[in-house]
């Protein structure tokens, strides 16, 4: 693995090892059973496997820790956010309402809401953990054939399998322009240099490199017309590979997740069952 969360390389653990499109299939069906609830007990199920996966994968996890914290960090905003815009918000979904404490007429702490927002903090938390083991264990190409299985146009999953194959470049260029520059003298430490002027020096770096990389995207796309791309209606991958076992028990438990989602909005729509289990 490199410096970047992007592989390049596929890694040797059993999510490394799986295809792309069972892959891309088993991350699409559980992004969306993370969305069809808010239930504590449907959400802990995938967050602890997301967690065993995420470290059976023995990533680096100092490389994008940073990514980690910031990601908490919004979801902490966005949950206060959601409270100073509805304080009663819980009770909406719940049906009841039991008052902890309040400071006025508006600001009213419920059980009910401190809850709801534990449960929405809790499945962001999760999506992302699911999202995170899944750029990890996937390569640029793995993906685009991944999508390419799930009937996204070719060329289509060719823009995206290029867009995360140059990350990685975009990002080691950024980091040898920005050593280059402390070398000649520009201060970027931010326990040396102000906000504005780490901004700005930023702001000098990522306009060139900007310009250079739509060069590089220019010269691609003039090298795949002179080799004939798009001509054809259909196209192989070279880092797909037949199903393995693997593959085949991971197919079982993604077709039963599948189904279980929709008996689940079938169930809760014709049943009214609620979007939140609350225990008290």
């Amino acid at each position: 693995m490199n410096n970047f969360i992007i592989n390049l390389v596929p890694g040797e653990t059993f999510l490394h090892k799986l295809s792309g499109t069972t892959k891309v299939r088993l991350f699409f069906v559980l992004v969306i059973y993370l969305v069809m609830t808010f239930d504590l007990r449907l959400t802990l199920p995938v967050f602890i496997l997301s967690i065993i996966g995420l470290i059976s994968l023995k990533p680096k996890f100092k490389s994008f820790s940073y990514i980690i914290g910031f990601v908490v960090i919004m979801n902490l905003v966005n949950i206060i956010l959601y409270f100073l815009a509805n304080p009663h918000t819980g009770s909406a979904y719940i049906n009841s309402e039991t008052v902890l404490f309040q400071l006025n007429s508006y600001f009213v702490f419920t059980a009910e809401t401190l809850w709801y927002l534990g449960c929405r903090f809790f499945k962001m938390i999760t999506t992302f953990l699911v999202s995170l083991t899944f750029i990890l264990s996937i390569t640029p190409s793995e993906f685009a054939a991944g999508l390419y299985a799930c009937h996204v146009p070719y060329k289509v999953c060719t823009i995206v399998e290029m867009a995360f194959r140059y990350i990685p470049d975009i990002a080691r260029d950024y980091k040898n322009i920005q050593i280059s520059m402390q070398a000649r003298g520009v201060e970027l430490d931010p326990k040396k240099a102000g906000l504005f002027s780490r901004v700005k020096q930023n702001i000098m770096i990522l306009i060139p490199l900007i310009i250079t990389s739509f060069d590089r995207i220019g010269n691609i796309s003039n090298a795949m017309d002179l080799r004939g791309f798009g001509k054809g209606k259909k196209r192989s991958y070279y880092s797909e590979h037949e199903e393995t076992p693997n593959d085949k028990k991971v197919k079982i438990v993604y077709c039963v997740l599948a189904v279980f989602v929709v008996a689940y909005v079938i169930g809760r729509a014709v049943f009214h069952i609620p979007q939140i289990w609350y225990p008290f």
